[in-house]
């Protein structure tokens, strides 16, 4: 039986079959910092196995702590994912540590602020690459095992710029809606597998991840949600099955920012004025221009 934390969040429907986490090996990418660390701490609490891979030992050393301080079994992978073709290096190491994964979640991610005529070939590889590609190979490495064993959840962590792309963090939303529309379908795949697929939709983190990191805050008519929110999202879409879901802000928020989507789905054009009138073109424009200071003062 799953220990739900914080009573912050709304009670879980009873009577419904819910998948243990307890227990299961959970491959994390992404897990040594932001949202990833939340994710991880979230995942120790229901004493599950969790293989974080990311690029900083340090970072890993400091999550697979709080994984055994919270009842969890941590082991950190220093692994950058970009490197696609050697990913099954990264899923052979893993075996041999401890058998086949029974849930992956693909969190990795980068955003690089740009007018698109200003990326380079190497920006769109980069952020393709880390967003999309990884997640795809890594999954179809780890499948056939899944397949095999007749259970398994992948996890993919989109945006809400997957469902409305983002001016000048064009790359991004592209990466992120293909990482949503592959998803989709790969659930559908699935069906009667055993084999679970989910997909979550975050809108702007205030405290941890991407958007902190620029230092500049989310537009307040947008909304914002905090990093455990995404990973409680993460935790309750395994236990239930969900195939996806919107985290932004509380429900009413996120209800709000369901049927915008919807409508923008009919009248693109309106969806264009939405993001002008919450902003967003403003708030990438800002980052830009943040960016481009410190690129000044390095030189």
């Amino acid at each position: 039986m799953l220990k739900w934390m914080g009573a912050r969040h709304a009670p879980l429907q009873m009577g419904i079959k819910m998948t243990t986490i307890t227990g299961k090996r959970i491959l994390l990418t992404g897990a040594s910092r932001g949202i990833g660390a939340y994710i991880a701490r979230e995942l120790a609490k229901q004493q599950a196995t969790i293989v974080s891979v990311s690029r900083s030992q340090q970072g890993l050393d400091r999550v697979c702590g709080e994984i055994y301080a919270l009842g969890g079994q941590g082991i950190g992978i220093t692994f950058d994912i970009s490197n696609v073709e050697k990913l099954p290096l990264l899923v052979q190491k893993i075996e041999e540590l401890i058998g086949s994964i029974d849930i992956v979640i693909n969190n990795a991610g980068i955003e690089i602020y740009k007018a698109f005529q200003n990326y380079s070939l190497s920006d769109l590889q980069s952020v393709l690459s880390i967003n999309l590609l990884a997640a795809m190979e890594l999954t179809r490495l780890l499948l056939p095992n899944m397949l095999f064993q007749g259970s398994g959840h992948i996890v993919n962590i989109a945006s809400l710029a997957s469902k409305k792309g983002h001016p000048y963090d064009s790359i991004y939303s592209a990466s992120k809606a293909g990482l949503l529309m592959w998803t989709d379908a790969l659930r559908q795949e699935l069906t009667g597998t055993g084999v679970r697929v989910s997909t979550i939709c975050p809108g702007y983190v205030g405290d941890a991840g991407l958007l902190a990191d620029t230092g500049i805050p989310a537009p307040k008519l947008a909304g914002t949600s905090k990093a455990e929110d995404v990973a409680y999202a993460v935790v309750k879409a395994i236990a239930h099955n969900q195939a996806e879901v919107i985290v932004n802000g509380n429900s009413m928020t996120a209800n709000l920012t369901k049927f915008l989507l919807a409508i923008e789905q009919f009248f693109p054009e309106f969806g264009d004025s939405v993001n002008r009138w919450l902003g967003v073109t403003k708030l990438n424009q800002m980052r830009i221009e943040k960016s481009s200071k410190k690129t000044s003062l390095k030189v």
